[in-house]
C-alpha cells in the first residue's frame, strides 16, 4: 500500500490528507472510509472531510472477477476503469449499456454518481443495468446488496456519492453490439430554441444524442450549435477491421490566467462552429471519437488554470418548456462567465436512484471558470433551475448551498432516512457531504 499526498478534484479543487493505494478493498475498508477511483468528478465529491483526512483510491483493485462471453455478465472489483472496459470487452462485441463523457471513471463511480450519457432517453442511467454490489457499510459487515436483497440501500448507493458505504464490487449487464463502429450525424443549427426542438425530434428516432452549443453567442443566434446523433453501425455496414484507438496526448503544463478570455473563447466557438461544413455530415467515426473526444488530450482540465473551474449541470424538466431553456441560456450568456464547453442532452424518464440526476428534461453542462463571482453566478442560475422544479448534478457540484440543494430535491429525506438507518453515525462522508447536508466535520468525530 502507498500514498499519495495531494489530491484534487478535477476541477482542481485541493482536498486535504492523503491517498492510500491498495489491492485489497477488503481491508481498506475495514474502517469507514471514503472510496474514489479516477478523480474525474469535478468538486468535492471525491475528496475527504477534514476530519477524516485520507480516502482509499480503488484503481488497484481491478480484478474481472467473472465474465460470461454469451450473456455479457461481468463482475468485478470497484477499480476496474471504463478505459480499460472498452479494451478488453469491446473487441468481444460488448459495450458498456451506459457510458459518461469519460472513459476515466471505475465502476465504483460510475455506480456512485449513477452516470447517465448520450443513450439516456433509451436506456436510463448505469444503475438500472447494475445486477449486484458487495458493500461495506458502516457497521463493519461485507453485504451482497441488490434491487431486491437490501433494496433500500441499493438504491441509495445507487447515485449516492458514496455516502451509504464502501461499493467493493460491481456484477452489470453489458450490451451485445453488432459492430465496433457508429454511425454519426451531425448537424450545425443556428439558434437555441431550433436546437432544443431538433435535438428532442431526433431523440425520438436515434438512441444517441447531444448537442455541443456556443454559449457566447448573444442576440438571434444565442444558443446556435451542432446536433450529434448516432447508433451502433450494423455489421454489413461496418469495416472488418477494428477502429484504431486514438493516440492520445497530455497538456504538459496549465495553462496562464489570462489564456482563457472572451476573445480567446470565442474565437473557438466561431471556428468549431464555422468549420461544420456541409450543415449536414455522415459517417462512420469510432466510439472513442463519438463519446470520448475530450480523453484524447490527457490533464485537459490544466487548460483553466491553477484557479481552476467547476462544471454546472442541470436539468430543465419537459414540463416547463422550451422557453425555460431559452431563458436559463439567456441568464447564463448574459453572466459572461460561461467557456467554450456546453454540452446539451434530451434525458428519459428518473431512474429509481434516489438522488440519481436525470429527469425528462433537457440537461445543460457548461464548464464556467472559477473567479470571485462564481459562488454568486452558480447561485444565480440554482434560482432558475428551482424556479422550474429541475436539480443539478452533485457529481459535477462545487459551489451549491444546502438551502438551494433541499429546494431542488424532494427525494432528499428519503435518501437521508435510508442513510440514517444504516449509517446512523455517518460515518462515510465526504467534503460535499460535509457541505451540502451538514455531516460532521470536527477533529475527533467518528
Amino acid at each position: 500500500m502507498t500514498d499519495q499526498a495531494h489530491i484534487e478534484g478535477w476541477g482542481r479543487i485541493p482536498g486535504p490528507g492523503v491517498e492510500r493505494f491498495g489491492e485489497n478493498l477488503d481491508r481498506l475498508s475495514e474502517q469507514p472510509t471514503l472510496f474514489r477511483g479516477l478523480g474525474r468528478s469535478y468538486g468535492d465529491s471525491s475528496l475527504p472531510a477534514a476530519s477524516k483526512p485520507d480516502v482509499v483510491n480503488t484503481t488497484l483493485a481491478d480484478r474481472v472477477l467473472a465474465w460470461d462471453a454469451d450473456t455479457g455478465v461481468l463482475r468485478a472489483e470497484a477499480g476496474l476503469s471504463l478505459y480499460t472496459m472498452n479494451r478488453v470487452f469491446l473487441p468481444q462485441g460488448w459495450f458498456t449499456p451506459v457510458s459518461p463523457g469519460t472513459q476515466f471513471v471505475t465502476l465504483g463511480g460510475m455506480v456512485a454518481s449513477d452516470v447517465h450519457g448520450k443513450n439516456h432517453h433509451v436506456a436510463g442511467c448505469f444503475g438500472q443495468h447494475v445486477r449486484a454490489l458487495r458493500m461495506r457499510v458502516a457497521d463493519g459487515r461485507v453485504l451482497e446488496v441488490t434491487p431486491t436483497q437490501h433494496e433500500d440501500l441499493f438504491w441509495a448507493t445507487v447515485g449516492g456519492m458514496g455516502w451509504t458505504g464502501a461499493i467493493l464490487e460491481v456484477e452489470v449487464q453489458l450490451r451485445a453490439v453488432s459492430s465496433p463502429w457508429i454511425h454519426q450525424t451531425t448537424e450545425r443549427v443556428d439558434n437555441l430554441a431550433d436546437l432544443v426542438a431538433r435535438l428532442k425530434e431526433v431523440s425520438r428516432e436515434w438512441p444517441m444524442t447531444m448537442s455541443w452549443i456556443d454559449c457566447l453567442k448573444r442576440g438571434k443566434h444565442m444558443g446556435r450549435g451542432i446536433v450529434y446523433y448516432g447508433d451502433w453501425a450494423k455489421a454489413e455496414d461496418a469495416p472488418a477491421k477494428f477502429p484504431p484507438w486514438s493516440r492520445e496526448i497530455t497538456m504538459p503544463i496549465d495553462a496562464p490566467s489570462w489564456a482563457l478570455n472572451p476573445l480567446s473563447m470565442g474565437l473557438f466557438n466561431f471556428g468549431v462552429y464555422n468549420s461544420h461544413v456541409p450543415k449536414t455530415k455522415s459517417g462512420l467515426v469510432s466510439p472513442e471519437t463519438f463519446y470520448y473526444p475530450l480523453d484524447m488530450v490527457r490533464r485537459w482540465n490544466r487548460a483553466y488554470g491553477l484557479a481552476g473551474f467547476t462544471q454546472y449541470q442541470c436539468v430543465i424538466p419537459d414540463t416547463a418548456g422550451i422557453a425555460a431553456v431559452v431563458r436559463f441560456m439567456e441568464a447564463l450568456t448574459a453572466t459572461g462567465a460561461a467557456s467554450f464547453l456546453c454540452v446539451m442532452k434530451d434525458c428519459g424518464p428518473q431512474g429509481q436512484g434516489l438522488l440519481s440526476f436525470p429527469m425528462p428534461g433537457t440537461s445543460i453542462a457548461v464548464d464556467i471558470p472559477v473567479k470571485k463571482d462564481t459562488a454568486a453566478i452558480v447561485a444565480k442560475l440554482n434560482a432558475l433551475v428551482i424556479g422550474v422544479g429541475g436539480r443539478i448534478y452533485l457529481t459535477k457540484d462545487r459551489f451549491t448551498t444546502p438551502a438551494d440543494f433541499r429546494a431542488m430535491e424532494p427525494r432528499l429525506d428519503a435518501f437521508l432516512e435510508v442513510r440514517h438507518r444504516w449509517d446512523p453515525e455517518r460515518r462515510f462522508r465526504s467534503a460535499q457531504s460535509v457541505r451540502m447536508l451538514g455531516d460532521p466535520d470536527l477533529p475527533g468525530a467518528a
